[in-house]
């Protein structure tokens, strides 16, 4: 009886694969590979659309850059860079948005993360004690590109010098605002470090997910022809900016005194 029960079955089922199999060698070549194609294109906009999400949530205002104080050094394959110079300011003082204040011999101090909106702050120190200011004094880890780049312009409309003394940090997006100083003053064992920018503003309205990496690679690019431009029009070498290309986030290159030399980074190297 099971014998025969079981050989009912295989014929009742026979004709229905048969018939499968049948369509499925009507189905061309072309087709099937065209549905793997958008199967695992769907799939891929899935992921991309998850990151984005989680981009999204995280990512700052405004394009940025990696504002963290304490970042390990990154050397170049031919041996530039260096190790990070000794830090005189606390890593929480640096992490705060940047304070400004007016110090003697009219110095303006700039110490902690440029925020966003730091530059706004900036121009208004500069329309209510711009008089008093001849030097621009920086500590700070960097942040806003967009602020650095705009901080950075008013001091070459000014024309108003920087400094960035033994013992202090100008990293990520700061020397963005140290390289548009008249005078550009260093001590030699200032730590002036650069890196890859990480992030780009993304609007928080839902987007097609497989754009999000086109808008940050167009935003990237768009950042980086601002900051040549930026860099040339204040006499600095735009080759400096090769080094930040080249070095991931988590790592920032610090320049050698002669490198600061040789991309015209400095006008002047102070001894301690």
């Amino acid at each position: 009886m099971k014998t025969d029960a079981n050989a009912r079955a295989v014929g009742e089922e026979g004709p229905f694969y048969r018939r499968l199999v049948a369509r499925l060698a009507r189905i061309e070549d072309g087709s099937i590979l065209r549905f793997a194609f958008f199967a695992l294109l769907a799939g891929t906009a899935g992921v991309l659309y998850v990151d984005y999400r989680e981009l999204n949530a995280q990512a700052p205002a405004a394009l940025t850059l990696m504002p963290q104080p304490i970042l390990p050094p990154a050397t170049s394959d031919d041996g530039g860079g260096r190790a990070r110079p000794a830090l005189n300011t606390p890593p929480e003082v640096l992490d705060e948005p940047l304070k400004i204040e007016l110090t003697g011999g009219g110095v303006l101090r700039l110490t902690g993360t440029i925020d966003p909106g730091a530059a706004e702050r900036f121009e208004q120190e500069i329309a209510q004690r711009g008089e008093y200011v001849s030097t621009v004094l920086l500590d700070s880890p960097g942040g806003s590109v967009d602020d650095a780049l705009e901080m950075g312009r008013l001091i070459l409309e000014k024309e108003l010098d920087t400094l960035v003394p033994d013992g202090a940090l100008c990293a990520s997006s700061c020397p963005l605002v140290f390289a548009a100083g008249h005078e550009r003053i260093a001590g030699r064992d200032a730590a002036i470090g650069v890196h890859q920018i990480y992030a780009a503003a993304l609007s928080a309205s839902p987007v097609d997910a497989l754009s999000v990496a086109g808008v940050a690679m167009a935003d990237a690019q768009s950042a980086t022809a601002r900051i040549t431009r930026h860099l040339s029009q204040a006499g600095v070498d735009a080759a400096l900016w090769l080094h930040a290309l080249e070095t991931p986030p988590d790592q920032l290159y610090y320049f050698s005194p002669e490198e600061m030399e040789r991309y015209r980074l400095v006008t002047q190297l102070a001894d301690s």
